[in-house]
């Protein structure tokens, strides 16, 4: 449930060499994963489109959140289909990798930055929506021009060399709201289960942020160091490739 940040995404079985030995979808999941991924594309741009207008409007960026409150739930949790997409075989990548990795975004969304309403004006929170709009808008319009078999060497750029900003920006940003948001919590004492109760059971949910906060401290490094290794391959690739050309 750690390292959502911008940039940390799988490929999720578009584009890449890897992607390019495998059977692809068929004509059918292939027209739907194109809308579904422009649908993406343009409800973060939507996003990205209501933070400029908010910050021209204000004049400041503090507590631009609200500006993007509704579509970047929307949107952020329509990523859920991501993981369908995997079950159903339409898309060859990890289920459970690719639970993890949405799961950890909307857990953020909803279980944080929604239910604890007092984070919601905190810059940190800006922090990671600014490095997910800009990683999301960049990923989905990769999957996209992948899967029509058009991808423009600036957007697979972008895709494999932002992430080294991006990445950082975001976990960054969602350490610092789960961390802002702990006082609260403990104060409130949201979603936790004391005893004695019928079930005999008990939840600490400040622990539990707690232990995500601590989870990215391995997750990070691993998820970051693929990307960079990723990238090596990825980009060299397309330099040799234009090389022979």
């Amino acid at each position: 449930m750690a390292a959502a940040g911008g940039g940390s995404r799988a490929d999720n079985g578009y584009g890449g060499q890897q992607a390019r030995r495998r059977k692809g979808p068929g004509a059918l999941a292939t027209g739907y994963l194109v809308i579904y991924n422009v649908v993406m594309t343009a409800g973060w741009l939507v996003i990205a489109v209501g933070l400029v207008r908010a910050y021209l409007a204000k004049g400041s960026y503090h507590s631009l959140y609200y500006s993007i409150e509704k579509p970047l739930k929307f949107f952020q949790t329509g990523a859920l289909l991501e993981i369908l997409h995997c079950a159903l075989g339409i898309v060859p990548s990890s289920v459970v990798l690719t639970a993890f990795q949405v799961m950890s975004r909307v857990f953020l969304t909803w279980a944080v930055t929604h239910s604890v309403k007092e984070v919601q004006t905190e810059d940190s929170v800006l922090l990671f929506v600014v490095a997910w709009t800009i990683t999301e808008i960049i990923r989905y319009s990769f999957y996209t021009f992948s899967l029509l078999n058009h991808l423009p060497y600036l957007i697979k750029w972008a895709r494999y060399t932002l992430f080294i900003v991006l990445y950082p920006m975001g976990v960054s940003g969602e350490l610092l709201t789960i961390y802002a948001a702990l006082p609260f919590v403990r104060q409130s004492g949201l979603y936790s289960i004391s005893l004695p109760n019928k079930y005999n059971f008990s939840f600490d949910y400040y622990t539990f942020l707690i232990l995500v906060m601590i989870s990215y401290i391995p997750i990070f490094p691993q998820l970051y160091f693929h990307m960079l290794h990723q990238r090596r391959k990825v980009l060299s690739h397309t330099e040799e490739h234009k090389k022979s050309e």
